[in-house]
């Protein structure tokens, strides 16, 4: 009986604090999508660039994005001001070295989504569209694109759920969001039960992402 006292006590100072924390949480996840996502769409260009310096450049830098660990791209954008550049690393800058990272990290994946569902598209459609009189950027915006957003929407739900989950690895540069509050509750209390609580909130938000991102993809598939 003490110790569900206990737990009830706990849980009630607890929350609040969890409650405040998973505010950083969503705002790394908001910012990562805002950024990422047009940077994802200019480097897929650049990855089909006929211009062999501009592909390359886009293949070698999606390829270490991709091929890196997202833990050590934070470390080093966090430190490259001092070692590059021997700039004094502020505290302010810790949440923006996360952003950062984490942008410069999705685009690249977001990069070969977008590339896989552009060279997907029929040729026919480019030549119909010339043959109507479009210019190149008129039949990319509205005839590709939309059908591209269609056919991408499924991978990139599985993109924005993985990024829920690796908003926790903002603790790298001790940049104290839900996951690292719930730890550090953990340690303190010696229970895993902050620990629930935050796969809780984890659940609930990729939760409701899922279930935007399925309710957009019905609005979208309108022959269906």
């Amino acid at each position: 009986m003490q110790g569900l006292l206990d737990f009830g006590n706990n849980f009630i100072t607890m929350l609040p604090q969890m409650v405040e924390k998973f505010g950083v949480t969503v705002s790394i996840f908001f910012l990562t999508l805002i950024f990422s996502l047009p940077l994802g769409l200019l480097l897929s260009f650049g990855r089909m660039a006929k211009n062999w310096l501009v592909r390359t450049l886009s293949k070698v830098y999606i390829s270490v994005m991709r091929g890196t660990p997202l833990m050590l791209q934070l470390v080093v954008v966090y430190f490259a001001p001092y070692y590059i550049f021997r700039i004094k690393i502020s505290n302010n800058w810790r949440f923006s070295a996360v952003i950062l990272a984490f942008v410069l990290n999705y685009a690249a994946y977001f990069a070969e989504i977008y590339r896989g569902g552009i060279e997907s598209m029929p040729v026919g459609q480019y030549e119909a569209a010339k043959v109507l009189g479009y210019t190149k950027l008129q039949t990319f915006v509205k005839i590709i694109l939309p059908q591209v957003i269609k056919r991408i929407l499924p991978p990139i739900t599985n993109e924005m759920i993985t990024l829920v989950k690796d908003t926790s690895l903002a603790f790298v540069l001790a940049q104290v969001e839900m996951f690292t509050l719930a730890k550090q509750f953990a340690a303190a209390q010696a229970s895993v039960m902050p620990l629930m609580v935050a796969g809780v909130f984890y659940y609930i938000f990729n939760l409701l992402v899922a279930s935007v991102m399925e309710y957009v993809e019905k609005k979208l598939n309108y022959y269906r």
